[in-house]
């Protein structure tokens, strides 16, 4: 073993310390414990929202979307269907065209995006989970049904048992444009409600999902999509399965994952969860200053041992690396510690739910998800703050008491 490891070791079990240093750095352990704690814990709990963000949109937005370049739709007879169900990872491709419209119902009305998709887009969805009410069908008995957000239904009042009377879409007509006569700006369709589901407001109050061939010819769009919809395999890499359709497809048309279609909201999560890593690790740095004090005492009580040390042979830079051990190894004792305790905390919180979030909320418990690599920068960060920290009163001190008995 390295001496001054060992030495270090010895000095930090060490009952013949004095009591004073030993409670110095008693709350120097504590205090970077504490600080490590935190910061799994907290970084575990972004990891959960960020988690949970990503199945609220991955139960809605398709893992790829295709669009094109130039204009709102393109012709689904001039898009290479074939080749792109022939790409490797490429699971369900659904047709999606979206609009603006009025959807009425008895008196109250509300403007909400009309979403014609096939049944293979509720297949590749999540949606099934996140269904509220009803079923997660677009056709009953040959009659167009719609699966309608949480808020719109609650907006309008629509319950799926109004069977005998449907909601009524109104769409603009493409050559209304000057018309006066409002009667005659606007197409008129009957829907029926089969399903209710909620995800959160951003898509409860905004989106109708109707059968593609009854929305494509309410909104005069018959052939036409707004987009190619893309679901991957369940272990397709999904960016991987982008550069190969964007291979395919040429220039013609935009490739979008679904962290790029949400990529504000993702850098976001992400840039706040370092932002917190960086504020709590300056709380760390400034909880870990007490060891320079301790470290500092320690060097002064044991101003006899570093004579036997010089006696031995061992040098001055031997010497300081005896206390530059000595604080990474308090630094360690404390990261580690805090680290298991906050791991700890996060498998209650994950197997028994020890916060629990508002009723009404998508998840019942607060989302924790713990990350190897979070765990590994916390305690890389407790070690360059150990090692900083140590680093002054073992350089100063230590080297300054070696050189007065050497001479």
């Amino acid at each position: 073993m390295n001496l001054p490891l060992f030495i270090a070791l010895r000095y930090l079990f060490s009952k013949k310390t004095k009591n004073v240093i030993n409670l110095i750095s008693g709350i120097s352990m504590m205090g970077i414990a504490i600080g490590a704690m935190a910061l799994v814990v907290v970084l575990s709990a972004f990891n959960g929202i960020e988690n949970l963000v990503d199945k609220l949109y991955s139960s809605f937005d398709p893992d790829i979307r295709i669009s094109a370049v130039e204009g709102k739709t393109f012709s689904w007879d001039d898009f290479p269907l074939s080749e792109v169900r022939e790409v490797e990872g490429v699971d369900f491709v659904s047709r999606s065209i979206e609009e603006t419209v009025l959807l009425k119902h008895r008196e109250a009305q509300f403007f909400v995006t009309l979403k014609g998709v096939d049944e293979s887009f509720l297949e590749m969805s999540g949606l099934d989970s996140m269904l509220f009410e009803g079923e997660l069908i677009l056709m009953r008995d040959s009659i167009p049904c719609a699966i309608i957000g949480y808020g719109i239904a609650d907006q309008l009042n629509v319950f799926i048992n109004h069977v005998f009377e449907p909601s009524q879409i109104y769409a603009a007509k493409r050559t209304a444009k000057g018309q006066l006569n409002v009667d005659n700006a606007f197409i008129q369709g009957p829907i029926y409600a089969s399903g209710i589901f909620g995800i959160n407001p951003e898509f409860d109050y905004k989106y109708v999902l109707a059968p593609y061939e009854y929305s494509s010819q309410l909104l005069q769009h018959e052939g036409d999509v707004t987009s190619a919809e893309i679901g991957i395999a369940l272990n397709a890499n999904m960016n991987q399965v982008k550069e190969r359709l964007a291979k395919v497809l040429g220039e013609s048309f935009v490739v979008k994952t679904r962290f790029e279609l949400n990529e504000l909201l993702y850098k976001t999560n992400k840039t706040e969860k370092w932002i917190t890593f960086l504020i709590l690790s300056f709380i760390l740095i400034i909880a870990a200053f007490n060891m320079i004090g301790s470290l500092t005492m320690l060097i002064i009580d044991k101003g006899p041992d570093l004579k036997v040390m010089a006696a031995m042979g061992m040098t001055p830079n031997m010497i300081k690396n005896v206390f530059l051990w000595e604080g990474i190894l308090i630094s360690l004792a404390g990261g580690v510690g805090g680290i298991v305790v906050g791991l700890a905390a996060c498998y209650a919180q994950t197997e028994i739910g020890l916060l629990k979030l508002q009723e009404g909320t998508i998840a019942e418990y607060y989302p924790i998800s713990v990350e190897k690599l979070d765990v590994l920068a916390v305690l890389v960060v407790v070690v360059i703050i150990g090692f900083l920290t140590s680093w002054f009163p073992a350089q100063l001190v230590a080297k300054r008491r070696a050189s007065s008995f050497i001479k």
